[in-house]
């Protein structure tokens, strides 16, 4: 399970983001043009020091880059919705957030001391593929344009490797039983009605590949949240915003 942050780097990096002017149906060809004036993202009063985890800090650039990177998607989102985007709840948000990956990092290089090379490749291979780039070479010269080199981006991997192996570890088996699958689907039936929407679901049978998927990363972001607030438990934490 790849970390949010890594992977809006990585579509930051390819260019995969989203814009500000989204086009769906309208136009010369017959399709609707959506333009979203965007906000700016406010960082005036950011402290030196946003956070403390035991005796690792997450300085103002840090948070700063994670901010901005998070502020464009939420500040889409809001606008397609047509709601004002709360940026001091997203600050706060943002900042947990990073809390929360540190410590994860922690606890993942307690116990996970090292990540084979083979490992490393595969988990750029994925980020490659959700990235919409070509291989591997193109993700490493795509992040080096971006100002991270190879021993960078491989390090951030290698950590996020750790992490994806600790999930693992505390989420134990994940693999979804037929209830939960029929479970999933049926929620989704559900929300598709809530939504009034008129495009017929595709059947129970035609969907249990992306619903097994579904399950799965539920299970997982659970076990990560119930173990970040573990840790939190023993941690000596401090947000300065």
């Amino acid at each position: 399970m790849l970390s949010f942050i890594l992977t809006m780097m990585a579509l930051t990096a390819c260019g995969g983001g989203q814009k500000a002017e989204e086009s769906s149906a309208g136009g010369a060809d017959g399709q609707q043009e959506f333009n979203f004036e965007m906000p700016e993202a406010n960082l005036e009063g950011i402290p030196d020091i946003v956070a403390k985890i035991n005796d690792v800090e997450i300085t103002k650039a840090e948070f700063e880059t994670t901010y901005q990177q998070q502020f464009q998607q939420a500040a889409l989102q809001s606008q397609m919705l047509g709601q004002e985007l709360d940026q001091e709840q997203l600050k706060k948000q943002v900042a947990e957030g990073m809390v929360g990956q540190q410590l994860l990092t922690q606890e993942a290089n307690k116990r996970n001391s090292d990540v084979s090379e083979e490992s490393i490749n595969a988990t750029l291979d994925e980020l490659a593929t959700q990235s919409g780039v070509e291989n591997r070479k193109e993700l490493l010269k795509a992040f080096n344009e971006q100002g991270l080199d190879e021993a960078r981006v491989r390090s951030l991997v290698k950590t996020q490797v750790k992490i994806d192996q600790l999930v693992a570890e505390e989420a134990g088996d994940i693999e979804p039983t037929e209830a939960e699958l029929e479970e999933a689907y049926e929620m989704i039936k559900t929300q598709q009605q809530q939504l009034g929407g008129e495009q017929e679901l595709p059947s129970f049978e035609e969907i249990k590949a992306e619903l097994v998927e579904q399950v799965k990363y539920q299970k997982e972001a659970e076990a990560t949240q119930t173990l970040v607030e573990k840790l939190h438990e023993t941690a000596d934490v401090t947000i300065f915003l």
